[in-house]
This record gives C-alpha cells, structure tokens and sequence, in this order.
C-alpha cells in the first residue's frame, strides 16, 4: 500500500506527524551542518529551510522514512555546494573595464554644472520647483503630476514651462554677474 497523496498546501496528518517529529528533532543539527559548510548564518538557514521544504514535497515518494536523515543531509550538502558555486562565480565575475569613461576633468565639471542647476532649481517659486522636481527629476508625466499636486494638466504644462524658462534664463547669464545683473 503506498503513503497517501499529500495536496500541495497541506500533508496527510500521518505524514505531518512523522515529518514535525522529523523537523523538530533534526532542525538544529541540520543548521549547524549547513553553518560549517557554507559559514554564514542566513545561507544555512536557507539550505536547511530547502532541505526539508525538498523531504516534505518528496515524503510520499520515501521508500523507508527511516532513511529521511540521510536524505535531508544529502540535500544540505547538495544546497551548501550550490550557495559555495553562486558564490565562486560572483567572486569571479569582474565587471568589464568601462574605457570611455568621463575624465577627472569631466567628472568635475559635471559637478560644478550640477551645483549650478541645482542651485538655480532652489531659486524657483515653489509651485515651480514642484513641478521641475515630479516632472524632470521624479519621471512623472503630466498626469501623475497632477495628481500628485491636485492641480490640472493644463496647470503643470504651463507651470513647467515657465519653469523651463527661468531656468534657461539663470543658467544661460553670467554666473560671476551678481544676482541683480544677470
């Protein structure tokens, strides 16, 4: 006579009893087996957790529950294997090298036109910067804008162009002028 079929959310109770008795007594055992093969904590609970989510979903299929142990530190020592071998590769992997990449000179300079931008953003009226922010920094479109405000599509349109002029015009004069003469 075979085990009886198990449903996938729930095992037979006999099975339920067996495998609980088999978690409670091993669980620990089982953890500490996968901490000295994989020497990570959250990693051998993972491979602990698989090994027994693998026992239950094949419990069924089990020719001698006697032999579960075996199984279970057979599919740990599988699971610690493969943590090891994702960890080699990742190890392994190195990014390639990036050639056409901005210069120091670049990179500063981007620095300095950033501050300039973002210093000509902060001079905005509020409704404004509100909106450069939602549309242009945030990647909202016109609608989500809107409603992130409570205003109309029409009120963002206008307001981000006004916006986009005023920037235009602060970042296009003289920055050594002083603010009145720009």
């Amino acid at each position: 006579m075979s085990a009886p079929k198990a449903d996938d959310d729930h095992p037979p109770p006999a099975v339920a009893s067996s495998f609980d008795g088999l978690f409670t007594a091993e669980w620990a055992r089982v953890v500490r087996t996968a901490l000295l093969l994989v020497d990570d904590d959250a990693s051998a609970e993972d491979v602990a957790q698989e090994a027994f989510a693998g026992l239950l979903r094949h419990w069924d299929r089990l020719d001698d529950p006697a032999r579960a142990r075996a199984y279970l530190h057979r599919a740990v020592v599988n699971g610690a294997r493969s943590v090891l071998r994702r960890r080699r590769t990742a190890r392994a992997w190195t990014p390639p090298h990036d050639v056409a990449g901005p210069s120091a000179e670049e990179l500063a300079l981007l620095g300095d036109q950033r501050r300039e931008v973002l210093a000509a953003v902060a001079q905005l009226p509020e409704r404004q910067r509100e909106v450069v922010v939602l549309r242009y920094w945030s990647h909202l479109d016109e609608a989500a804008t809107a409603a992130a405000m409570g205003i109309s599509r029409g009120t963002v349109k206008s307001t981000a162009h006004r916006a986009l002029a005023s920037l235009q015009r602060r970042l296009q004069s003289d920055p050594s002028a002083p603010e009145g003469q720009r």
